[in-house]
């Protein structure tokens, strides 16, 4: 594949739809290193996943208290993953952003990517904060004390994969079956929830708005592409998955407030 002259200047943004997370995973190493030998500029995936828990590289034992056998028999999968962070939950619903860029100070991505989410989550009426100086385990974006979105990345020569979870529409119960970003006591929240399922937009417009303050936090131009313009042949496509049945026993009750 031929180098482009100026990969720095566009921000590609390709809507992916329903993808497996195994072959997100997959189409994410692949665009890196295609990015890494300058074949593309910026990259900016977004898509929604099925049920899936993902283990990050400081998750724990603890984050999963049944048998990982008793969440696929509910429906939902168990992965791996080398994402920085814990454990947390996708499914449909919710907008998962994979940002394939290069960068030279992860806090600051960090950060930004935080204000992007911040900023697309405004324009829809929601009063949204950072909450870095607490602590790593609050990166992410919260309303009040409550979780909106996840973020989690990995850097590979100075280019990032994996990223953000926004959830929009998403079914949050999964979430207190497990020790969710590793805090006890997380409460996770939703635009749908915060504004009422009629009030909220959803995944198709809040991504369109999303792809756009991205770019807009990081100086590029949008561009948006098809996913035959990064090299897939063939949409990733998996069918939405029904609303998930609780495990059997007892359930981790959610509170009102995250611990300091």
């Amino acid at each position: 594949m031929p180098r482009l002259d100026t990969p720095d200047k566009e921000l590609w943004v390709c809507h992916l739809g329903h993808v497996p997370y195994s072959d997100g995973v997959a189409l994410q190493g692949t665009l890196r290193t295609r990015r890494q030998a300058r074949e593309l500029p910026d990259v900016l995936l977004l898509l929604e996943h099925p049920p899936v828990y993902t283990r990050g590289r400081r998750s724990g034992a603890q984050d999963l208290p049944f048998p990982e056998s008793v969440y696929r028999t509910k429906g939902i999968d168990v992965a791996d993953t080398d994402r920085g962070g814990k454990l947390t939950y996708h499914g449909p619903g919710q907008l998962v952003g994979y940002p394939i860029m290069a960068i030279d100070d992860i806090g600051r991505y960090l950060r930004t990517m935080e204000d992007a989410i911040i900023t697309a989550l405004g324009e829809q009426g929601i009063v949204a904060r950072s909450r870095a100086s607490e602590g790593i385990d609050y990166t992410g974006v919260w309303v009040d004390a409550r979780k909106i979105a996840s973020i989690g990345v990995h850097v590979s020569r100075g280019i990032t994969t994996h990223g953000f979870a926004v959830n929009v529409e998403n079914d949050l119960e999964p979430f207190s079956w497990v020790l969710a970003c590793g805090l006890p006591e997380v409460q996770m929240t939703s635009i749908a929830a915060e504004l009422g399922a009629a009030g909220a937009p959803g995944v198709a417009c809040f991504r369109k708005e999303m792809a756009y303050r991205f770019s807009e936090a990081h100086g590029l131009r949008a561009r948006l592409v098809s996913p035959r313009a990064l090299g897939i042949d063939a949409p990733l496509a998996a069918p939405p998955a029904a609303r998930v049945a609780a495990p059997a026993g007892p359930r981790r009750e959610q509170r009102e407030a995250v611990p300091a």
